[in-house]
């Protein structure tokens, strides 16, 4: 595409208006030249020869006249060797570099490259006359904990004979490593770096498989109860202060997953701030090392123009579908939807479109289905399967749960995670409601017994409704044992202690095993005289399972707690 020019007609806020000559398209990169600084924004609408663009840093000082470029390129990402361990900005610019470059506050327009130009190990895995296409992997580099593919650029279309390879040796990033050419003898340099546009799908693989194998999280009230499968999108919506970050933590860290990206999306500055000092001091659980080596985090803070609140989430996809090319799983989380939805309000609103329900977009429904439906698992070329997983959480104004963001995304994900104030309130750990969330993957426990620990929590929800009313003597016994039942199962199991490093994270093993003797408990005919009999041996099994909860797996400890809860167990009958 041809490079074209215009001239800045109109600002409104982060919206500039351009009127152009020549032909450009939709979700173009464009410049607007600012004395020396170019100020960088995308193609949103294109009417006649006047173009909407959104600006993706502040807008002050532009003034009708100013000149502007249209680079001919789609907003894109750079993709290769050097993308772990980054944090970068909605634009893929290294927040770490540019804080160096620029001090403690960021100067707009200045752009940098996303992948550091560094020597890397090259290992061809292809011979000159070999045919390959797009996607096909040429070499590989390590990378940290991972074998990094180096891969034909994927926009390359047909197939094309490998005319010249490097040998094994050290190469930097942007050195030509291999030649190859077109059935026209046109011929292609390519390095270990490619970009591709944020907005369209990676769709090179061979079929897209049903998610069904759980993705274990060792957190109990998900994997046992609300499951997420590789490759499925699961949503976290909850009031603020109810734990969603938290959450989010602890399921990047214990998730059985290679890689985790956080899309930080308009979150605010502390929470941000939050994220980006305690990952790097996180403990892999899998390798003892930092998490930050199987990390990524892209960075959009509030209090950054609300146009590169949507090139982060994009950004961060489209990284996620490059690493599932090379066979690894990869969980991404959006933090938060709402902060996406919002920007595209204020957006919608400039381009005086005609508003949906709350003033959002009409096409608000849309645009967050075809987020969380690059999700998915794969069958690539080759035979191996690579998955991306979506969570994002959504933070609906005072936990109303009926608002636009998030009933969209309910729509559209298998798994809800919804958060509760009551819960948070109750210092209840993770603070999912277990009545109102639900799960359309399997899980590692079988759904007729997971139904019954179901019907059991909404029998002592009612009954627990109903004590509130008429007090614990205007209920039977029955009754009473069945609250009491509900009560031990959401304090021993829902519940952990994220304080404590054995109940923070419950391998599947041990969920299964527990899940076990609570099943029993459950079909065990259970009599008492009194509401007092019922309270004393329940609170004594509480306090059984905590203990038993609070010790290390296969342990002597481990063994002596059960030994000690079979006894209560046989006592009852």
């Amino acid at each position: 595409m041809a490079r074209n020019t215009g001239r800045v007609l109109g600002v409104n806020g982060n919206m500039v208006n351009v009127e152009f000559d020549g032909a450009i398209a939709k979700n173009e990169v464009g410049y607007i030249h600012l004395g020396d600084i170019r100020l960088k924004g995308e193609v949103i609408r294109i009417n006649g020869n006047i173009a909407a663009l959104q600006i993706f840093e502040m807008t002050g000082g532009i003034v009708v006249g100013d000149e502007v470029e249209f680079t001919g390129e789609m907003l894109s990402v750079e993709l290769g060797p050097g993308l772990l361990t980054q944090i970068y900005d909605g634009l893929q610019n290294p927040l770490p570099e540019l804080a160096r470059q620029c001090g403690f506050f960021l100067q707009r327009g200045v752009y940098l490259q996303a992948l550091p130009n560094v020597d890397w190990e090259f290992t061809p895995t292809v011979s000159k006359g070999d045919i390959v296409k797009a996607g096909d992997t040429i070499g590989t580099v390590p990378e940290g904990l991972f074998t990094h593919q180096i891969m034909v650029p994927f926009d390359l279309v047909g197939s094309f004979t490998v005319t010249s390879i490097k040998q094994a040796g050290t190469y930097k990033t942007r050195d030509i490593i291999c030649t190859v050419e077109d059935s026209k003898k046109k011929k292609l340099e390519l390095s270990m770096v490619f970009s591709w546009p944020v907005k369209k799908a990676i769709r090179l693989y061979s079929e897209r498989l049903r998610p069904v194998e759980p993705m274990m999280t060792k957190i109990r009230i998900i994997d046992t109860l609300l499951p997420v499968a590789k490759g499925g999108t699961f949503c976290t919506p909850g009031p603020f202060g109810a734990g969603k970050t938290v959450l989010q933590h602890m399921t990047s860290r214990n998730a059985e997953v290679d890689i985790v990206i956080i899309a930080a999306c308009g979150e605010r500055a502390g929470e941000v701030v939050e994220i980006l000092k305690e990952f790097p001091e996180l403990i892999d659980p899998k390798t003892g090392r930092s998490l930050m080596e199987r990390t990524i985090i892209i960075c959009n803070t509030s209090s950054m123009p609300v146009a590169s609140r949507e090139a982060s989430v994009y950004t961060a996809v489209t990284i996620a579908e490059y690493y599932r090319q090379m066979g690894l799983d990869i969980l991404l989380l959006a933090d938060s939807t709402s902060r996406w939805a919002q920007a595209m309000r204020e957006m919608s609103g400039r381009l005086e479109e005609i508003p949906g329900e709350e003033a959002f977009p009409a096409y608000l429904e849309s645009r967050i289905a075809e987020f969380y439906e690059r999700a998915g698992i794969v069958k690539l070329s080759d035979g191996r399967t690579g998955s991306v997983t979506i969570g994002g959480t959504v933070s609906p104004a005072g936990g109303n749960f009926e608002e636009p963001v998030t009933q969209a995304t309910l729509k559209v994900v298998g798994a809800f995670h919804g958060l509760s104030r009551e819960r948070s309130d109750a210092r209840k750990y993770p603070a999912i409601d277990p009545l109102t969330s639900w799960s359309k993957y399997p899980g590692i426990i079988k759904q007729s017994e997971v139904n019954q620990m179901r019907r059991v929590l909404h029998g002592s929800h009612e009954v627990n409704q109903m004590m509130k009313v008429v007090g614990e003597e205007g209920t039977s016994i029955n009754d009473y044992v069945t609250y009491q039942m509900g009560e031990l199962l959401d304090s021993c199991y829902l519940q952990q202690n994220s304080f404590d490093p054995i109940d923070t994270s419950v391998p599947p093993e041990r969920q299964k095993h527990v899940f076990a003797k609570l099943h029993r408990l459950m079909n065990t005919p259970l009599t008492f005289e009194t509401k007092s009999d019922v309270r004393r041996v329940f609170n004594n099994l509480r306090q059984l399972l905590l203990d038993w909860n609070n010790t290390r797996w296969g342990s002597d400890e481990f063994k002596a707690a059960e030994a000690a809860l079979d006894e209560a167990f046989k006592a009852l009958g």
